[in-house]
Order: structure tokens, then sequence, then C-alpha cells
């Protein structure tokens, strides 16, 4: 078995996209669109690995602050592949003006990572 994909409401498809795209070079399949019931959606797609589809439905409700820590999905991480791109995506984010809820560091656990929120406040790990 593994994970396929994980799906995450948004009120902005083009907005979501365009991050992930910018920051972590993903594929975008085709927009999909339902007429009847108004839903869209993109598979944001990895070289490999679990893909993302970010959704959209008028009159979705906006979550808690996602810097807060609640029941339920806390983060995801995407693998970068080394320490230097932790540090340069991290960077390039922080300059943009994303927020940085954790720099850089060798967590407790042996992992290098940091933790950013993406444009709908999504907690998202950038690790090795």
């Amino acid at each position: 078995m593994k994970m396929e994909h994980i799906g995450i409401w948004t009120n902005d498809l083009e907005i979501l996209k365009d991050f992930y795209k910018k920051y972590f070079g993903i594929k975008a399949g085709n927009k999909y669109h339902n007429e009847i019931t108004q839903f869209e959606s993109y598979f944001l797609i990895f070289d490999e690995g679990c893909r993302i589809e970010i959704m959209y439905k008028p009159l979705k409700k906006k979550k808690k602050k996602a810097s807060n820590q609640y029941i339920g999905i806390s983060h995801f991480a995407i693998s970068v592949g080394s320490r230097k791109k932790v540090i340069a995506i991290t960077k390039e984010l922080e300059n943009d003006g994303y927020e940085i809820v954790s720099h850089p560091r060798t967590t407790g656990d042996g992992y290098f990572e940091s933790v950013i929120l993406d444009p709908d406040g999504n907690r998202v790990e950038i690790t090795i």
C-alpha cells in the first residue's frame, strides 16, 4: 500500500497551485470542473510519491488558524533533497513574505526541516 493523495480545500485554486509550482516545482494536472456541483480541482504532481488534490467549491468555511495546533491533520512534509535546498526555499519564502513557523533546524527526532504556512495557512514542513 501507499499514500495516493491528500485533499486540501482552498478558496483560490490558482493562487495555491501557483505557490506549489513556484516553490516546489510541482506539475499541475488539468483543471477539473463539475458544472452541476460547482466543484473544481487540480492534482498537484511531484516527481515521485503522493499527490495533492487542491479543491474548491463555493461557500466552504475557513478553518482555524493553522499556526495553532488542533485535532486533525497538523502538517504535511515535502522532501526537497538537501539541507541547502531547505535553507534556500525557506529563505525565498520568507523574502516573499510568507510566514515561517520555524526556521531550518535539526529536530529532536533527527529531521532537518523548516515549517512554513502556505497561502491558505496549511503547515508545510520542508525537509531533506
